[in-house]
């Protein structure tokens, strides 16, 4: 049975009171030459790094919603998790949404549901003002590793599984509007769609990913690259270019344009880490494109300038993996989920 929690509205915060903060209460992050000075604050977080907990298992997935006013995680303890970005960042409700660990969440483009994939093979759609599961779709057969809604038009959401299919749904509808199968049954880790949902993209563990056209249901173009499996991927706000994470330890851009010349490679970037725990670290834009992110195993968060693609941040503080990155739609926010159970909200100078 679902299980739906709202916290009551005089519990108290989840964040540290600054006593039990005392070693991050002068840090901003910022860059290195600068670490010493005093600096203007630039977002309108409550302190400059807030820390969230409430989690009882590693965190596989966090994301701002469209406006920046909530976010939501998700992870090895079943649970979705919702959270106020301003203030003290309170708990204040929570989904016991799954029967096993959940992979990715992502928000609805009309922001009326929540998808989460999860371990127990299924794909499910959350009513953000009821809690209610709304959809349950059951067509993988193995875990399901992946999702993402469509920008525009009809309530569309892909998703991916290590059955190495890919199914596209309809909100409206219980059976799958599309399936495709992968070539040779290779898993599939992560998926996307276009700007305008007439193509999907899916990589995984055969290091490439693939380009679907929805019209014709065939690979129109495939991304190469990477030299081992990829984890995560991401589409720029103007739909443009498309980001990679891999676990050969780079992320990648490449342009997804319908007219882009045949090598699509427009970037490499390295320093992060990924390592023996395999985990699917996810990766994200900034919303004006000049910056990308990407969690690490070696506990940092990463960012990097997209012109440039030099690092500009490097960012410590969690005490596991970073598995998830995502930043704020309006403000300089960087957010960070962990293995260690806990999140970091991030003010960045612009």
């Amino acid at each position: 049975m679902t299980e739906i929690f709202k916290r009551p509205a005089d519990a108290g915060a989840l964040v540290p009171t600054a006593a039990k903060r005392g070693r991050y209460e002068n840090v901003v992050a910022v860059r290195g030459e600068d670490q010493h000075q005093q600096m203007k604050r630039h977002s309108n977080l409550q302190s400059p790094i807030m820390l969230l907990t409430g989690h009882e298992g590693e965190i596989y997935a966090a994301k701002f919603n469209h406006d920046g006013r909530i976010l939501a995680s998700a992870g090895f303890d079943m649970k979705i998790m919702f959270w106020n970005t301003y203030g003290d960042c309170e708990n204040f409700s929570h989904i016991r949404a799954h029967k096993g660990a959940i992979l990715d969440i992502q928000f609805s483009n009309d922001e009326t549901s929540i998808y989460s994939a999860s371990t127990d093979k299924s794909l499910k759609a959350w009513d953000l003002e009821t809690g209610k599961c709304v959809r349950n779709f059951k067509s993988h057969t193995e875990i399901v590793n992946s999702c993402h809604p469509a920008r525009r038009g009809p309530s569309l959401v892909v998703s991916g599984g290590d059955d190495g299919m890919v199914f596209i749904h309809d909100l409206r509808k219980k059976e799958p509007a599309m399936s495709i199968k992968n070539e040779e049954n290779f898993q599939i880790l992560a998926v996307s769609f276009n700007d305008t949902a007439d193509t999907v993209f899916g990589g995984g563990i055969e290091n490439k990913i693939h380009a679907w056209d929805l019209r014709k249901q065939e690979i129109i173009y495939d991304l190469v690259g990477h030299t081992d499996t990829i984890t995560s991927l991401c589409l720029s706000p103007k739909g443009e270019f498309l980001l990679s994470n891999s676990m050969d330890n780079t992320c990648r851009t490449f342009d997804v344009r319908p007219f882009a010349t045949e090598d699509r490679l427009r970037g490499v970037f390295g320093g992060h880490q990924h390592n023996f725990e395999k985990n699917l670290l996810k990766c994200a834009w900034s919303a004006d494109a000049r910056w990308i992110t990407a969690g690490s195993s070696d506990r940092y968060s990463y960012v990097w300038d997209v012109k440039s693609k030099n690092i500009l941040y490097k960012l410590p503080g969690h005490q596991g993996s970073v598995n998830a990155t995502d930043f704020h739609p309006s403000e300089p926010i960087l957010l960070s989920a962990s293995s260690d159970k806990q999140i970091y909200l991030g003010e960045l100078e612009p």
